[in-house]
């Protein structure tokens, strides 16, 4: 203030000073003694720890006088010029924002646009003609297809393969776009669901840059992409075609590379966030360990999917196989990798985004069918089977059955399903494989997917019909033991709702196992009227419990007559009504009231009020 105050009082009459508005070196004096200044303009430039800072002229005016000279070093308010004031001039500021084109580039900006435009499709033909070829789209074609319009952001596009030893980078920016890796964040499903519930973190490896191998560069954009997923809890979309490892880099320092966290990163989201992994074409080692990471599989027919590829297998000594020999669809469905098969990358977009909708919240719009068919589904033959997937589309919403794995763990049934356009788990005995007994896989299959539905706050609504686990020497080879009780250790861990509607048999261990443990587990345990129910198969009960008497009965007939009479009683203990009247169920109920006793138990286990 002294300053400004002592600058002031040297200007010559009729005249104000433009003072320094800083501590600095003066570099240059952009105007000379009589120029016309306009507010705004810059009439000086002044240094300040290695910094040009421009002086403006804060009134228009004539130069009367200058009171320093470049390489002058000035004080805060000390007086660089002195101004005799015009106010008829016009600001430099509003004077050139008339004059300039907005649509002109600055030569970095311009430079900067060129460099994006060579990431895209547009200036690749030869790339996306291979695709083409191949009956697939591009990297970038997918993850638009999957993002809502408009919404995806791209981290990471400047990054080239790092063999900057080996070529140039004019190569390199042709070579490896986005080093191979397109990845961002978007929204899917935002129209629906809101944009906070529709976030997305997107990786799309992209075949036709080093056929979509893993590099050093992409690693670590993987491993900025899983730490940005992982602490604002976005769910990540993985398409995962590519082979691997890439030999080749030359930029890194270090010798292999297996020290990088990106699987580490990447498993650490399970059970956080969903993560869904698509494959289309080949997909081994690296990318095959991520898309295993991953809760949901969505697979193309034509898709190979395994740890190694031809060359690994090859260079193992294990002999010489093609791509398409090595973890074909077909395989990794009936072994339970993949979740889901479908024609091509666009209806796996498609089964994502579906798959997305059921973690993102309940759907305003949605009808059912009238539920009075569901009591004429089960057959009045107890012995008679019938298709549990007509009860599970007649008991949800229309149009709202996604089922995982089909082809694995055929004795249950695992879906994402809608009651009322709220999201649930859905797990239902098949009676058509082995009589709706579970199995090893089947029960593997559940356990998996009761912790799915746990980590993502879905309930569970479990269909039961079925005569028990699996028995036998050949169930107990498949490991029966340890996957039996899977199901009880992933049901005892619940922190969402249970529900089980027993459809009509209720049999021994394996029915508690539908039942998250045992029948006052759930939230409620109810019957059809056809229910029946037993420690065990009823036949085997009478054979075992009454085993000295039937040996004591010599007559044929007189001992089947006996062992009927015993097997009849113990129908008739088991039936559903004597169940409830003794609480071991808590109703029985019409078929068609399912959905009511669904609605009321979703809002009893809603959070209340205390």
């Amino acid at each position: 203030a002294a300053a400004a105050l002592a600058a002031a009082a040297l200007a010559p009459p009729g005249t104000q000073p433009l003072a320094a508005p800083l501590q600095g070196s003066l570099v240059s004096l952009e105007v000379a003694v009589g120029d016309v200044v306009r507010a705004g303009q810059t009439v000086a430039v002044l240094e300040a720890m290695k910094m040009e800072n421009p002086v403006l002229a804060e009134a228009s005016g004539i130069v009367r006088e200058l009171a320093a000279a470049p390489g002058d070093a000035l004080f805060e308010g000390d007086a660089i010029l002195f101004l005799e004031p015009d106010e008829g001039l016009a600001d430099a500021g509003a004077e050139a924002a008339g004059e300039r084109d907005l649509e002109a580039l600055r030569p970095d900006l311009a430079a900067l646009l060129e460099r994006r435009r060579l990431v895209l499709d547009e200036a690749r033909p030869e790339a996306v003609a291979r695709r083409r070829a191949r009956n697939q789209r591009t990297a970038r074609e997918n993850v638009e297809d999957l993002c809502d319009a408009g919404s995806f952001t791209e981290y990471g596009a400047l990054i080239l393969a790092a063999q900057r030893q080996r070529r140039t980078r004019d190569e390199l920016v042709a070579m490896s776009p986005a080093d191979g890796l397109v990845a961002g964040v978007g929204t899917v499903n935002a129209e629906r669901f809101g944009e906070e519930r529709a976030r997305c973190l997107v990786l799309a490896y992209d075949f036709t840059v080093f056929a979509g191998t893993q590099g050093w560069m992409n690693h670590k954009k993987k491993d900025r992409l899983f730490e940005l997923a992982g602490r604002w809890r976005l769910p990540v979309v993985l398409f995962g075609e590519g082979g691997g490892g890439r030999p080749g880099e030359t930029d890194g320092l270090c010798v292999h590379g297996l020290e990088t966290p990106s699987f580490a990163r990447f498993a650490a989201l399970a059970g956080k966030v969903p993560l869904i992994s698509i494959v289309s074409g080949r997909c081994f080692a690296g990318n095959a360990a991520l898309v295993g990471c991953c809760d949901f599989i969505v697979a193309t027919e034509d898709s190979n999917l395994g740890m190694g590829g031809p060359a690994m297998i090859e260079g193992g000594g294990l002999g010489r196989f093609a791509p398409e020999e090595i973890g074909p669809a077909s395989v990794q469905s009936a072994n339970g990798v993949v979740d889901l098969v479908v024609r091509d990358e666009a209806a796996a977009v498609a089964a994502t985004r579906r798959y997305l909708s059921y973690f993102q919240g309940a759907s305003r719009d949605w009808r059912a069918a009238d539920q009075r068919q569901l009591r004429w589904l089960i057959p009045e033959n107890r012995r008679r089977g019938y298709e549990v997937r007509r009860v599970i589309e007649t008991l949800c919403d229309e149009d709202s059955l996604l089922e995982l794995r089909q082809g694995f763990g055929q004795g249950i049934v695992t879906a994402l399903v809608r009651i009322e356009g709220r999201p649930l788990g859905l797990i239902a005995n098949n009676v058509l494989h082995l009589g709706g007994a579970v199995d090893a896989p089947a029960a593997e299959k559940a356990a998996r997917f009761i912790r799915l539905c746990d980590s993502f706050g879905l309930p569970i609504l479990s269909l039961c019909d079925t005569p028990g686990f699996m028995v036998g020497p050949e169930a107990e080879a498949a490991g029966q033991v340890r996957s039996a009780a899977g199901m009880f250790l992933a049901a005892a861990g619940l922190t969402v709702p249970f529900f089980t509607v027993v459809l009509r048999r209720g049999y021994g261990l394996g029915a508690q196992s539908m039942a998250a443990g045992g029948f006052h587990a759930p939230v409620f345990t109810v019957s059809w009227p056809g229910g029946e129910f037993g420690g065990m198969g009823l036949e085997g009960a009478v054979r075992l419990g009454y085993r000295r008497e039937l040996e004591r009965i010599e007559d044929p007939e007189a001992r089947q007559r006996f062992f009927d009479e015993k097997l009849a009683h113990l129908y008739d203990v088991g039936t559903a009504v004597n169940m409830a009247g003794f609480m071991e169920i808590d109703a029985v109920i019409d078929p068609a009231e399912t959905r009511s006793w669904i609605r009321q138990g979703l809002r009893m286990a809603s959070s209340g009020p205390f």
